[in-house]
């Protein structure tokens, strides 16, 4: 994949708005959850940053994935959950406050822990291979830019135009989605000479991480025993991710710059909505 306005321009955008949809529902008390609630949002925290992570790390040894691709793995497993799994809990009919919750945090903490993982990710599969090195400051104003301004921007006017936030948040949530599909549907336009191709190399690995990372974070928090809303929005966040955030680092300009690492965020990026939207019918149907 070569870079071009879509890595330069649109990419960076996609998640500029998409986080700013999350910050116009947003208020202070939100992250305050955490300790009035804190049994689901940690378990819901754990999911998303220790279990993806690990579930990715032993995917890419276990089956011996090319350096790039590995990489390209763990960096879907490093960025926060997508928004959209925000609207697809309520879909769910899973607790929307604590989704809101574990994206807006998990957004604000993988701001740090992007740059380590992924440096670490490289110099794990790359060894003395390595040639890129992301650094640490750079990056981290970088996903800043993308991420936690639009989130300050969302909040800040919730809470100083409450009439204002609330007459443009569903629009903006929707418009995300609307979004985030133009950003999948211009990649498929683009590499559809390639699409056998990524799958045949990435396909059934993402699928596996998508699912894997699913069903522990149901498992764990159905052992938890959680409420069944509350089931239903961490199952769904541990498997949704950012994935234009995901491209904006693997093939974005002024990051990565490598279309190798590029691969799983796309085939991650089509297949999550498939096993999120089977999860919602399954749940919908048993309910």
């Amino acid at each position: 994949m070569e870079s071009n306005s879509l890595n330069a321009i649109f990419l960076p955008l996609a998640s500029f708005i998409i986080m700013l949809g999350m910050g116009l529902s947003l208020t202070l008390d939100d992250f305050k959850r955490i300790l009035v609630e804190p049994k689901p949002v940690i378990l819901g925290l754990f999911a998303q940053l220790v279990i993806l992570p690990t579930t990715g790390f032993l995917l890419a040894k276990f089956f011996s994935l090319s350096p790039e691709l590995a990489i390209g793995l763990m960096i879907i497993t490093a960025c926060p959950g997508g928004v959209t799994s925000n609207i697809l809990t309520y879909f769910a009919e899973g607790n929307v406050a604590l989704s809101i919750t574990l994206t807006a945090i998990s957004s604000l903490v993988t701001i740090l822990t992007i740059p380590l993982a992924i440096n670490i990710s490289m110099q794990t599969f790359m060894g003395g291979e390595i040639a890129l090195r992301l650094p640490f400051l750079n990056t981290v104003i970088q996903i800043a830019m993308v991420t936690l301004m639009p989130v300050v921007l969302g909040i800040v006017t919730h809470r100083y135009r409450p009439r204002l936030a609330a007459k443009i948040e569903k629009g903006v949530k929707y418009f995300s989605l609307g979004f985030l599909a133009v950003v999948i549907i211009s990649i498929l336009i683009r590499e559809r000479a390639n699409l056998s191709t990524f799958f045949l190399q990435a396909g059934w690995v993402t699928l596996m991480l998508n699912v894997v990372a699913m069903g522990l974070g149901y498992g764990i928090s159905t052992l938890a025993q959680l409420h069944r809303r509350s089931i239903r929005a961490i199952t769904i966040e541990v498997g949704f991710q950012n994935i234009p955030l995901a491209l904006v680092i693997a093939n974005g300009p002024t990051l990565l710059n490598n279309s190798s690492m590029a691969i799983p965020a796309v085939t991650y990026g089509l297949l999550m909505f498939v096993t999120s939207g089977a999860f919602i019918a399954l749940v919908k149907r048993y309910s």
